[in-house]
């Protein structure tokens, strides 16, 4: 794999040369009408497209059933006719594999996918193809993507998509799609999400479309607490209020704040860690510091100290590494929590050079970041943290991030893209005030001029 993402030519739609003999029609293609707001449902059954698909994608002989069959990206798939307005396609997820770090994507594209070659298909549709002109798509919250879980979508006259799940009420999901011409589906078998069955479309009844925005419902997103994975998607609404309460409920003002000890080999001395300095390498590189862009909530304290105010109810405390993580290269950190309630820590990678971003571009829900062109995926950590925990992250040679608490492992937490070069980055959410890198490790096997691209 190349060291970033390929913005991919396609041919003709996008202004590129025409197919290869291969993929030319025998004849002179369809032009097609465009869509008209009041449109009908197709004779023709809506299928996936025969041809135009991902390298990883199996199809069944019906062209109804699609299965991604390695990897967690190259899946993306087409319908093979265009919709109809208010057309509701149905979508059965057959096969979910929980490893991966996000899910889904759908939306439509104005391109004809028989005058795109396969070949030439990019990784994603998110941001890969949504930065391409006439290509719509967001990615579903991945809690609703379970299997068995039947999800309808469809675009009204106004350009807006609507999705439900089941036989949920129907929630907006984006707008801002050119309706005045054919519109194949797009779907990409991204991430966790392994199988999908088109089932029969059919019309929204009259009564039953859309007549304004339809915020979703809360209920129907809210994470299980339970669940520490971090959606990729713009649908979750409720942690970032969910935590905001707990701040105006418990918040406590810790006074100044001060960086954390940097002695005796920064390992806390309490019951609970105390132990674990042992299982800290005897000596830890200290080049690794904290990037100067962050988010408005952050106070540097030194080049490897982070601090936010615990009685803050905003959130905006995403930090970064200076670099890119090399490979296989272990960084250790330690939390520090401002009150006797616990705290927790997102953590994730981007292929997004902090330094082209500015501290108003980061949110207090990470998860808005999906909808940047750069790649973004994020957990937060299982367990509650405590003031003077340790965590080390390491990025593998196969994409796999991994964990370990207290020097005990977590195991797998993410499978990332390591094909370009990844900063890691790290959200303080509740108690935890601050944040400390203690350094990292590269084992001697690896490279260190090798970055995880």
């Amino acid at each position: 794999m190349g060291a970033q993402i390929t913005r991919n030519t396609f041919y003709d739609s996008l202004n590129g040369p025409l197919p290869a003999a291969s993929h030319r029609f025998p004849h002179k293609p369809k032009r097609y009408l465009s869509i008209q707001p009041c449109g009908h449902l197709s004779s023709f059954p809506l299928l996936f497209h025969p041809s135009t698909k991902g390298s990883q994608i199996i199809m069944d002989l019906s062209q109804r059933t699609v299965k991604r069959q390695a990897s967690f990206c190259n899946a993306i798939t087409f319908s093979n006719r265009p919709i109809a307005v208010y057309e509701q396609v149905r979508l059965k997820i057959t096969k979910k594999q929980c490893c991966w770090s996000g899910a889904l994507r759908l939306g439509f594209t104005s391109k004809d996918p028989s005058r795109i070659n396969p070949d030439n298909l990019p990784k994603y549709a998110c941001p890969d193809l949504v930065s391409q002109s006439g290509f719509w798509a967001k990615a579903l919250p991945e809690e609703l993507c379970n299997e068995g879980n039947v999800i309808s979508f469809c675009v009204d006259k106004k350009g807006r998509v609507f999705y439900r799940i089941n036989n949920s009420k129907p929630m907006l999901f984006f707008s801002g799609v050119h309706v005045g011409e054919p519109l194949w589906v797009l779907i990409d078998v991204y991430g966790l999400t392994r199988g999908v069955q088109l089932l029969d479309s059919e019309m929204v009844p009259l009564d039953l479309r859309p007549r304004s925005f339809t915020a979703p419902q809360r209920a129907s997103v809210r994470r299980n607490s339970h669940d520490p994975r971090l959606t990729i998607s713009l649908c979750d609404l409720s942690l970032q209020q969910q935590e905001m309460q707990l701040e105006e409920d418990e918040g406590e003002d810790e006074g100044r704040l001060q960086p954390l000890s940097t002695t005796s080999c920064h390992v806390p001395q309490n019951s609970q860690n105390s132990q674990q300095c042992s299982l800290l390498p005897g000596h830890l590189d200290t080049d690794l510091q904290f990037h100067t862009v962050h988010g408005l909530q952050i106070t540097e304290l030194d080049k490897h100290t982070v601090a936010r105010p615990d009685h803050r109810s905003d959130e905006r405390t995403l930090v970064f590494t200076s670099r890119p993580i090399y490979c296989s290269e272990t960084v250790f950190v330690k939390v520090k929590a401002g009150s006797t309630r616990a705290g927790s820590l997102s953590y994730g990678v981007t292929s997004c050079d902090p330094a082209t971003l500015r501290p108003s571009d980061l949110p207090s829900n990470p998860e808005s970041l999906v909808d940047r062109k750069e790649f973004w995926a994020m957990r937060r950590v299982a367990v509650q943290l405590h003031s003077g925990d340790i965590l080390s992250f390491v990025v593998n040679s196969e994409g796999e991030l991994m964990m370990s608490h207290n020097g005990n492992s977590a195991g797998m937490q993410l499978c990332v893209d390591n094909s370009r070069p990844l900063w890691m980055f790290y959200g303080l959410h509740g108690s935890i005030t601050q944040l400390r890198i203690l350094g990292k490790l590269i084992f001697p096997c690896v490279d260190p001029h090798h970055l995880v691209s």
